[in-house]
């Protein structure tokens, strides 16, 4: 490596594995090329139990609004108005949650601190670039290392057990999007809670639902509490996110109190940064500029085919 650029580890200094430049170049452009068509799916037990913890809770309360509280409702059009729209927003939230997910958060690839490497990214004479000891990659700015990625994530906020990723620079979107729809469902669900528990009062639970009064009354508790519970919690979530976009500056920056060596975007910048493009209706789908991945055949298995993901 030229004496005019300096690597500097992250947390101690250590010098470049002594390998073959081309051959490193090769493996660092096969990995990276094979990463950006496979999907994105992090191997995490805790993460994998949340994600299913939060989809079974989320039908737990799509059953108890249709089939408790709406289906035996005397109003046809209460019961349809608002089962479209609870129905509607749970398809927002668990399509958030799978784009937030399967979402690449912004990984900087593997092993590329490679010679051939430093000398395309036409450092400064005495320029510092600093290097992940434990991924071997060039570090980037405000990127941070994430023990259970075991990658270094651009603009890394945290990481989130119950979307089983980290939240960074390009799936940040989806998950401020998941914790709203989340905490407007909670908010619906628990506005039916209140409404029905007050219309069981007064038909003396006789017509109020096609269960059993104590079903009835135990699901609709049940129901109250998650809402409860899930309300806060993601209403919290998407203020802190909204206030870390506005003022550019993540979650670890902000724990960590680093002073911001980057210049910082104003707030409508950070928003149109985020969300992508001028404010429209697409900033509210998690949709928006979806593409299908590729399943790579890796190898023949008993004459079958192994998908990496």
């Amino acid at each position: 490596m030229s004496s005019s650029h300096r690597l500097r580890d992250v947390e101690q200094q250590r010098p470049l594995l002594d390998r073959d430049e081309d051959e490193e170049a090769a493996v660092v452009e096969r990995s990276s090329r094979n990463e950006a068509r496979q999907l994105w799916f992090i191997q995490d037990c805790c993460g994998m139990v949340c994600a299913l913890i939060t989809w079974f809770l989320v039908f737990f309360a799509d059953f108890v609004v249709t089939f408790v509280m709406l289906l035996p409702s005397r109003s046809f059009w209460f019961a349809v108005i608002n089962g479209v729209v609870f129905n509607s927003l749970a398809v927002l939230a668990l399509a958030s949650h799978l784009r937030t997910m399967l979402t690449d958060p912004g990984a900087v690839p593997k092993g590329n601190a490679t010679k051939k490497h430093m000398e395309s990214l036409q450092l400064k004479p005495g320029e510092v670039v600093y290097k992940c000891p434990k991924c071997c990659s060039i570090k980037p700015e405000r990127a941070h290392h994430c023990s259970i990625c075991k990658r270094c994530i651009r603009k890394m906020d945290h990481h989130c057990p119950w979307v089983n990723n980290c939240v960074g620079e390009k799936n940040q979107r989806f998950f401020v999007l998941f914790t709203m729809y989340i905490a407007i469902i909670s908010s619906h669900a628990l506005a039916l809670c209140g409404y029905q528990f007050i219309f069981c009062i007064s038909v003396q639970w006789r017509e109020c639902s096609d269960f059993s009064p104590p079903a009835t009354m135990m699901l609709m508790i049940f129901l109250s509490m998650e809402g409860l519970l899930f309300l806060t919690f993601t209403a919290v979530m998407f203020c802190t996110q909204l206030h870390s976009i506005c003022t550019d500056e993540t979650e670890i920056e902000r724990l960590k109190n680093e002073k911001p060596t980057w210049e910082r975007q104003t707030r409508w910048a950070g928003l149109r940064s985020v969300f992508g493009g001028q404010p429209s209706l697409l900033w509210m789908s998690p949709f928006a500029g979806l593409k299908l991945p590729t399943f790579l055949p890796r190898r023949t298995w008993r004459g079958g085919v192994e998908f990496s993901v």
